[in-house]
């Protein structure tokens, strides 16, 4: 994917994928969350990972099969809150159209991120998130930096961590999304990394052309404001990398 393209042009195209005509938000334009309940914690990926691989003749094939169990509880919950939005916020959202746009910024911005770019993140992230990235990757080594970058393809799994609806002091309503994205990514990191426990680790082929990957998780905050006249953009109000970007 190139990432190449012009400020402006890398805003309107992330726009269609988040929410038809949706944009992203610049950050002197993002209103600050208000204080609001405790957010829940991102789902850990109770899940079970597997892989096969076959013959053919283009060489073997990769498959990762990721199974999470959902709480039906949590299912519900955010079911409830996506009929809220489209009640009384907008009629026109979509889970799968968000979902997919979601996946596609996620791409974009932890490409950016890997590769140092982060003036190229001024119109996709809040600034205070921004300046909190920037204090981060600044101190962070090469493999870990290496390992925030998730090609499109490479993104085995995603799924809303919370919703939310809440009102400021001043009336203004505010929805945010939160998701949780589960990646392959092959930068060269410890077993172990320090603090945390063992990062899943998946090999490919023989042991003449294996393939080590590592499968790791990213959690991003999206938010827009739909109070009557404001701009009908989103931005990312929150980045966590888990066990890379602390």
């Amino acid at each position: 994917m190139a990432l190449r393209c012009a400020a402006p042009g890398r805003v309107r195209w992330l726009a269609r994928a988040l929410a038809g005509s949706a944009r992203l938000l610049p950050p002197a334009a993002a209103a600050p969350g208000p204080p609001g309940p405790a957010r829940a914690r991102p789902p850990q990926p109770g899940a079970r990972f597997a892989s096969s691989a076959g013959s053919g003749t283009e060489g073997p094939q990769r498959r990762v099969v990721v199974v999470r169990i959902t709480s039906p509880i949590a299912w519900l919950r955010t079911r409830f809150y996506y009929l809220l939005i489209r009640l009384y916020f907008d009629h026109e959202f979509s889970v799968e159209e968000f979902t997919r746009g979601a996946k596609q910024a996620f791409s974009v911005v932890s490409k950016l991120l890997s590769q140092r770019k982060l003036d190229l993140l001024e119109e996709l992230v809040s600034a205070e998130v921004l300046q909190v990235l920037k204090e981060k990757i600044s101190l962070l080594p090469d493999s870990h930096r290496d390992a925030l970058a998730a090609d499109i393809d490479a993104i085995m799994y995603t799924t809303e961590g919370d919703v939310r609806i809440y009102y400021d002091d001043d009336g203004r309503k505010f929805v945010s999304i939160l998701m949780c994205f589960w990646y392959l990514n092959g930068a060269n990191l410890p077993d172990e990394v320090p603090g945390e426990a063992k990062v899943f680790q998946i090999v490919f082929g023989d042991e003449n052309t294996k393939e080590k990957k590592h499968l790791l998780t990213a959690n991003y905050e999206f938010q827009r404001e739909f109070t009557e006249g404001a701009k009908p953009d989103w931005t990312i109000t929150r980045i966590e990398h888990p066990r890379l970007l602390e």
